[in-house]
């Protein structure tokens, strides 16, 4: 009798787990182990301290497998937040521990109107390892200045936060090797040829 309870227990798991692992196409994987830890460096930043801190705090509520902090000091940090007079550019992710990345800030979008801790949260995406997708509406946050100045949603949905925490799932290790490359975010509509 006690090994036909043990035969039942093992199979109820099996039974249950078709149903019992469905999630929607737009839920976030949650942490299966401890989350990345990436650390910043912000203080190049300049009057850029308060958008940061709330792009920070918009991706780290919308992610699990990923956790944004303050680096201890500047030579630690994952990545930077640099305040430049040019246009928004950034180190194209997922940047993982020891990454080298690099989020400058530009204050030609902001001279252009747009909202800077959109500008903030949408260059973090970068880092992140999101593209840009110009043509998306306002609620994607990916979607830069391609909704305009009125746009000013700092936060990314469920699909975005899904995207990176696959990007940082089990610490990532598939793609760890990623190629980085620097995106070049025009906020004024125009958009130089071969970006995207």
């Amino acid at each position: 009798m006690i090994k036909q309870i043990a035969a039942l227990a093992a199979l109820v798991p099996a039974m249950l787990s078709p149903t019992v692992g469905v999630a929607s196409a737009h839920s976030a994987p949650r942490a299966t182990s401890a989350a990345v830890t990436l650390t910043y460096d912000a203080s190049g930043a300049g009057k850029w301290a308060d958008a940061i801190n709330q792009a920070v705090q918009n991706w780290n509520t919308a992610v699990h497998n990923v956790h944004l902090e303050p680096a201890s000091t500047g030579a630690s940090a994952d990545y930077v937040y640099k305040a430049t007079s040019g246009w928004p550019q950034t180190t194209l992710g997922p940047i993982f521990p020891g990454g080298g990345g690099e989020v400058q800030l530009g204050q030609q979008a902001v001279d252009q109107g747009y909202d800077t801790t959109r500008i903030v949260a949408h260059e973090t995406g970068h880092i992140l390892g999101l593209p840009d997708d110009y043509s998306g509406p306002c609620s994607e946050l990916m979607s830069g200045h391609g909704p305009g100045p009125s746009c000013t949603n700092a936060k990314p949905n469920t699909a975005e936060a899904a995207q990176v925490d696959k990007n940082y799932a089990g610490g990532g290790p598939a793609v760890r090797s990623h190629r980085h490359q620097v995106v070049i975010d025009i906020w004024s509509g125009r958009v130089p040829a071969g970006s995207h």
